[in-house]
């Protein structure tokens, strides 16, 4: 993590609120601050000033949650175009083209969540940072907007070149914790070539599928893939897996290090 956070308490007085309210407006979905690998509630500069404002609508303007919600969006979606100081917007594109699918087709927040299974607060974390949500979720949230993680993350907006060196891999936005995913092959291609790198513990936190088929080699470590919730596959460095992605599948890094994979999609359904 870069930048300077702040625990619960700190970030109330800063704010200008009690710890209490601080834990209801999180409640609300209003705001969804990091957490700690102790679980801790850690809040940022960005969050701070989100906290300034959601003060200023309820006091000032005396909304409730709900209204606050959408003014706080209002003013997000004003921004899609201009990303905040220091927010990079690559970093950012993925919750921006979630916003914008999400507005084009005319929905709130709150109905997009709950016919996915979410949070609304999940999912306004994921618009405003393209932090937060596991694979199983991202790829989810994809489809139901009828588009690919692939695509939301640029894949086919890049250069393509022909030859890519090692170490001068394109990554995704990084909107999962503990899993980088690089480009091996730029553009649109009949095929999604990936470099996964899983840290330890890291894993999809669910099953997905999609249409097409998969392909993924072990580099190095160990990671364990569950298809259709029964069938358990342990593979170690050389070892190789092949499957229909229409079979639910999962899987997590059993490696207590990092677990580096080469994985591929035909066509790009991911």
């Amino acid at each position: 993590m870069s930048g300077v956070r702040y625990k619960v308490a700190e970030a109330a007085r800063l704010a200008g609120v009690s710890a209490s309210t601080l834990r209801l407006w999180e409640t609300q979905g209003l705001v969804v601050p990091e957490r700690s690998p102790t679980g801790h509630r850690q809040y940022t500069e960005a969050d701070l000033a989100r906290l300034k404002r959601i003060s200023w609508f309820r006091v000032e303007r005396g909304l409730n949650p709900a209204a606050i919600r959408e003014a706080l969006e209002a003013e997000a979606a004003a921004d899609d175009d201009a990303p905040a100081a220091g927010e990079s917007g690559i970093d950012n594109q993925v919750g921006r083209k979630l916003r914008s699918l999400r507005h084009a087709a005319g929905k709130t927040l709150e109905l997009v969540a709950s016919e996915i299974g979410i949070a609304a607060s999940v999912l306004s974390t994921l618009e405003r940072t393209s932090q937060g949500v596991s694979v199983a979720v991202l790829h989810n949230i994809a489809e139901y907007f009828g588009t690919t993680v692939s695509s939301l993350s640029g894949e086919a907006e890049a250069d393509a070149r022909a030859v890519v060196r090692a170490g001068e891999w394109r990554a995704w936005p990084k909107t999962t914790p503990g899993v980088t995913v690089q480009l091996l092959a730029d553009g649109r291609n009949q095929m999604d070539c990936h470099r996964f790198v899983l840290e330890p513990g890291a894993s999809s936190e669910g099953a997905y599928r999609h249409e097409g088929e998969e392909f993924v080699y072990v580099l190095s470590g160990r990671v364990e893939f569950i298809l259709d919730n029964d069938q358990f596959y342990d593979l170690g460095v050389g070892d190789s897996l092949y499957f229909e992605s229409k079979r639910r599948h999962a899987w997590t890094n059993r490696h207590d290090g990092e677990t580096v994979l080469l994985w591929i999609n035909t066509p790009p359904t991911f």
